[in-house]
């Protein structure tokens, strides 16, 4: 089994490298990462400027782009068939509607849109936080995703349970299949002015407070359990299809799809 792996922390984030010697135990391991931070960078490419890569490892390569970048190169230079794409581990959560803005996510994204199955793997922060533990269940997953496989255009989003969340009931490592939930944040623009007196901003807010129902990846999460929440790519809403050929759209006609 050939695994290439990739993340939006950077080639040298510990989450990283932790999954990948975990996963070396079960299978063929290809790393191509970014050089250096690249969290909520979305599925941005670089297109009008050269990629510089470095080889920093056997397998392993340091890439001047994007997460998304990334497992574009490993698909098609670096890991040419590779069995599934494990992006992660992600330094932080990405539930809910994080999943928009993701280096991690997109990575795992841009690998089901070319047809490899993947994984993006995240796992809360703070003191005391263990990586491992997301590891050994991220080659646990592996290994039922090369049994079962999965659905064309489809990818799987991990998040495991940091230091702050409730131990797993009775101890024992468990998990949840789950939605995406609404995990929201406070909107906030900080202005301030340089020392030049330009204005500059700072945008992004804190977490605001939100009682998650079950069956989201934020419940699960606060209920100590590793959430597995399976994503689609067709963004397409079905209701809508049905309701918006009745709209009145003044001067045009509508023709029914075929």
């Amino acid at each position: 089994m050939k695994l290439l792996l990739t993340n939006d922390d950077g080639v040298r984030a510990d989450g990283l490298s932790i999954l990948a010697s975990v996963l070396s135990e079960v299978a063929e391991v290809y790393v191509v990462a970014p050089d250096r931070e690249r969290s909520a960078t979305s599925h941005s490419f670089t297109l009008f400027d050269p990629l510089r890569v470095e080889k920093v490892g056997h397998t392993v390569w340091s890439v001047s782009g994007t997460p998304a970048d990334c497992a574009y190169l490993g698909l098609l230079e670096f890991a040419k068939g590779a069995d599934f794409v494990i992006s992660g581990i992600n330094h932080g959560y990405n539930l809910g509607g994080d999943v928009f803005y993701s280096g991690t996510v997109a990575a795992a994204v841009e690998a089901a849109l070319r047809g490899t199955p993947s994984i993006a793997m995240s796992m809360g922060m703070g003191r005391g936080a263990d990586f491992h533990r997301g590891a050994r269940f991220c080659r646990s997953l592996v290994l039922g995703l090369a049994q079962n496989g999965l659905p064309p255009r489809t990818l799987l989003s991990v998040n495991v349970p940091g230091p702050k969340e409730p131990a797993p009931p009775d101890g024992a490592p468990a998990y949840q299949i789950t939605r995406l939930g609404h995990r929201m944040y406070r909107d906030h623009v900080d202005s301030r002015t340089d020392p030049r007196g330009n204005t500059y901003y700072w945008i992004g807010g804190p977490l605001a407070a939100a009682n998650e129902p079950p069956g989201t990846d934020v419940h699960a999460i606060h209920q100590g359990l590793i959430s597995v929440t399976p994503l689609g790519l067709d963004l397409t809403h079905d209701g809508l299809l049905g309701t918006l050929p009745s709209w009145d759209v003044p001067g045009y006609l509508h023709i029914p799809s075929q």
